[in-house]
C-alpha cells in the first residue's frame, strides 16, 4: 500500500511539473520577448559601426498586439539597416498586421527575403515528426497565403527584395553587395542565379537567406560572403536548459541553432577551434514566434536581434 502511494505521489508530482511547464512554455515564454544584442567584426579597419536590426519568424496572427507593439517599438534603437528574413504570416489576413507591425521600421533602409510561412499557411503536424529526417514533409501542400501583398507593400516601402537576387545597398558611407536566395527549405532557392565572386571593391559581402540549410551557406561562403543571416530554427524553441536545442528543421547542426557562429565550407562537426581565419560569420535568429498549432516556447525565449557591425580587428 506504501508503495502505491509513493508511486502515485510521484506520477502526480511529475504531472504537475509537466502542467507547469506547459503552461510557463505557452502561457510566459513564448510571450517574453527580448532584444538580443550581438557585435560582429565585419566592416574594413577604420569604418563607423553599423546597427542592424534582424527580424525573423515573426508568424504573425491580427490578434496578437503585444507582438505587433513589442515589433512597432523597435524603432527606437534607431538601426541603420533593417534585414527580415521570413516567416512573417501566420495567418491569411496578417499582411496588414504584419505591415502595421513593421510600419517605422518600414521607413529605415531594409532588404528582406522569404520563408515558407510567408507562401503557404502554417497546418497542424506531429511535432514528433521534428525528430527525425522527415521534418519538411508536408511544406508547401498548405493553403496559399498572400504573398504578393506582402512584399508590395515592404517592397513598396522602399526595402529591397533578395529573392535569388544580388543588389548593392550604401550605408553610413559603406558599399554593401547583398546575395539572396528564396527559401530553401521549400527548396525554391536557385543560389546559381546569383553565383559569383564577392566583389573585391565592396566594403562588405552580406548573405541573407531563410533557412540556413548547408548548401546555401557553403556556397555564399565559397564566393567570399563576410556575413551569412538567416532564421528559420527557432532557435530549437523547445530547448534543454544545459544541453540546447534538440533540433534546427534542417540540416544545420544543433551547436549553430541560433546565435552567432563562424561557418566555411566543411563546417559541419568541426569545432569552432578549426575555423580557417577567412571563415564568414554566420547569425541565426531564434526568431519572434511560433506556429498557432505549436503556440509553445521553453529555454528559448522569442527574439529580435540588433547587431552591431564593427571594423575587422
Amino acid at each position: 500500500m506504501d508503495t502505491t502511494r509513493t508511486l502515485l505521489r510521484a506520477g502526480a508530482g511529475l504531472l504537475g511539473v509537466g502542467v507547469t511547464g506547459l503552461g510557463y512554455a505557452s502561457l510566459i515564454e513564448r510571450n517574453a520577448f527580448v532584444l538580443r544584442r550581438v557585435t560582429v567584426p565585419v566592416l574594413p579597419p577604420g569604418a563607423d559601426e553599423v546597427r542592424v536590426l534582424q527580424l525573423s519568424d515573426i508568424h504573425l496572427v491580427p490578434r496578437q498586439r503585444r507582438k505587433m507593439a513589442w515589433i512597432r517599438d523597435l524603432e527606437r534603437f534607431a538601426p541603420d539597416l533593417v534585414v527580415n528574413t521570413g516567416d512573417n504570416l501566420a495567418a491569411l489576413d496578417a499582411v496588414p498586421a504584419a505591415l502595421d507591425a513593421m510600419g517605422p521600421l518600414l521607413a529605415r533602409p531594409g532588404v528582406f527575403v522569404l520563408g515558407s510561412n510567408d507562401y503557404f499557411a502554417p497546418s497542424a503536424k506531429n511535432p514528433a515528426r521534428y525528430l527525425t529526417r522527415h521534418h519538411a514533409k508536408g511544406v508547401g501542400t498548405q493553403p496559399r497565403l498572400p504573398t504578393e501583398d506582402l512584399v508590395t507593400g515592404m517592397r513598396g516601402a522602399g526595402w529591397l527584395d533578395l529573392t535569388n537576387r544580388r543588389d548593392r545597398i550604401t550605408v553610413h558611407g559603406l558599399d554593401i553587395e547583398l546575395v539572396g536566395v528564396d527559401d530553401p527549405h521549400l527548396g525554391y532557392d536557385r543560389y546559381g542565379d546569383v553565383a559569383g565572386p564577392a566583389d573585391p571593391t565592396a566594403d562588405l559581402t552580406l548573405g541573407v537567406v531563410h533557412a540556413p540549410y548547408q548548401r546555401v551557406l557553403d556556397a555564399m561562403t565559397r564566393d567570399g560572403a563576410t556575413f551569412v543571416i538567416a532564421g528559420h530554427t527557432h532557435g530549437g524553441q523547445l530547448c534543454v536548459p544545459g544541453y540546447g536545442a534538440l533540433v534546427t528543421n534542417c540540416d544545420l547542426d544543433r551547436r549553430r541553432a541560433k546565435g552567432l557562429s563562424r561557418w566555411w565550407p566543411g563546417a559541419e562537426g568541426a569545432p569552432s577551434t578549426q575555423a580557417p581565419a577567412d571563415a564568414a560569420w554566420l547569425h541565426v535568429s531564434a526568431g519572434l514566434g511560433t506556429s498557432p498549432y505549436a503556440p509553445v516556447r521553453f529555454a528559448c525565449r522569442p527574439e529580435a536581434t540588433l547587431m552591431t557591425l564593427v571594423p575587422r580587428s
